[in-house]
């Protein structure tokens, strides 16, 4: 069984590479191998089941900035390959890609199988192969070619080897890629959500604050946008992101710490107490409980009010100068007890994974073994959340896939 590339992962990344090198050179003979039973499982769980397929920062610059590791290789590969080239891509495939408010693309049609449908077609009107079930468990190198084992008890042949397996935090998912003399640095999980250890908002589960900012205490790591309470702690789009920035250090003190968050994002402190003087003046008999400030949802305001001991009578002209004290602290430094966090399996995203270092950032192939090429998240790459890890899976793995054909 002799192959001119074995691509190992049959995920986003693998997928366009083996589309792209097989356009590029249509007599290829290519095989995708997939260790599980499911392809392309990442893009069928991705936003819920819609697939966010990129994000909308055409600017190589700017778009490189949404990287926690791995910034200064994308800028210069988004150079040869960034959000625009995808969008593109997609639409030449009559796949149309639309923009939300907050810049995250999906298909028009709000579903993830009509990426998968797009992938599947393009292999099968290339030719290209795809064995499932069929983990890789060694590479060993024959003259100019490569033998491939998998777990079957396969033997493949092939020329030249794409690995896009994606990641996992189980260092024994890379023995093979290590084995073949790669650095492997330590898998840990990104994107995740907090919970809580007091649970003291777990009734107000559903409820979100939309420009709130999220801020590891005795940290500079901070993150501003939505807020959600859930019944198991804190989630949304600030505290995935604030996980993306802070994975290296949330796992050293092994998730364990306390997060405040500032309900209404923009206002600080001193223009609060100013804020609150007003108020007191112009509305001084309004209730306080019953009228929110900010536009918060009421039921989080009434529950800011209560840990501030302000009862619901309470008006403005007799509140407690220490209660409106702590109804401040508890707007712009509301304070939770992290203990752990949650993944949700299918969506979260390794921190870690082979060194860069090792990596010719021009070709995405192998500094140490010549031939063998990379791409995706098998690589120590990792983006915040809204589309920037695919956008590397499809930079990474056609700038491989160029290289391949070269």
């Amino acid at each position: 069984m002799k192959f001119d590339l074995v691509v190992i992962g049959g995920g986003a990344a693998g997928f366009f590479g083996a589309i792209q090198v097989a356009s590029m050179k249509p007599a290829s003979k290519i095989l995708i191998l997939e260790k599980s039973s499911k392809l392309l499982s990442k893009v069928r769980v991705s936003g819920g089941g819609r697939c966010n397929v990129t994000h909308s920062c055409f600017n190589p610059s700017e778009l490189s900035q949404h990287y926690p590791r791995g910034a200064k290789q994308l800028k210069t590969l988004f150079r040869s390959f960034h959000a625009k080239h995808v969008v593109d891509w997609f639409s030449s495939k009559k796949v149309i890609l639309k923009t939300e408010a907050d810049g995250r693309m999906f298909p028009i049609t709000d579903s993830s199988e009509t990426i998968i449908e797009c992938f599947m077609a393009e292999a099968k009107r290339f030719g290209v192969e795809i064995q499932v079930n069929a983990g890789v468990t060694a590479i060993t190198r024959e003259g100019e070619s490569f033998t491939v084992e998998t777990a079957k008890g396969t033997k493949l042949e092939t020329r030249k080897i794409l690995i896009a397996t994606g990641g996992n935090v189980n260092h024994s998912f890379y023995k093979w890629i290590v084995d073949l003399g790669h650095t492997l640095v330590k898998p840990i999980p990104s994107l995740f959500t907090f919970n809580d250890q007091d649970k003291a908002f777990i009734d107000l589960m559903g409820i979100s604050a939309p420009e709130a900012e999220v801020k590891i205490a005795g940290t500079k790591f901070s993150e501003r946008g939505p807020v959600l309470i859930t019944h198991w702690g804190l989630s949304g789009p600030a505290v995935i992101k604030l996980s993306a920035w802070a994975a290296e250090y949330l796992h050293e003190i092994n998730y364990e710490f306390v997060v405040l968050v500032n309900w209404i994002g923009s206002m600080k402190e001193e223009q609060l107490r100013v804020h609150f003087a007003e108020i007191r003046k112009a509305r001084g008999k309004q209730t306080i409980m019953a009228n929110p400030l900010f536009n918060l949802p009421y039921r989080l305001w009434q529950r800011l009010c209560q840990l501030s001991e302000i009862g619901e009578s309470k008006i403005w002209n007799e509140v407690a100068q220490k209660n409106l004290n702590k109804l401040l602290e508890h707007i712009i430094r509301c304070p939770f007890k992290i203990r752990g966090k949650t993944t949700f399996k299918e969506e979260f995203v390794t921190c870690g994974g082979i060194d860069l270092r090792e990596i010719n950032v021009d070709t995405m192939e192998s500094t140490l073994v010549k031939n063998i090429f990379f791409a995706g998240e098998v690589l120590n790459i990792d983006g915040e959340t809204g589309g920037f890890n695919f956008q590397a899976a499809w930079t990474t793995a056609y700038v491989a896939a160029q290289s391949i054909v070269r």
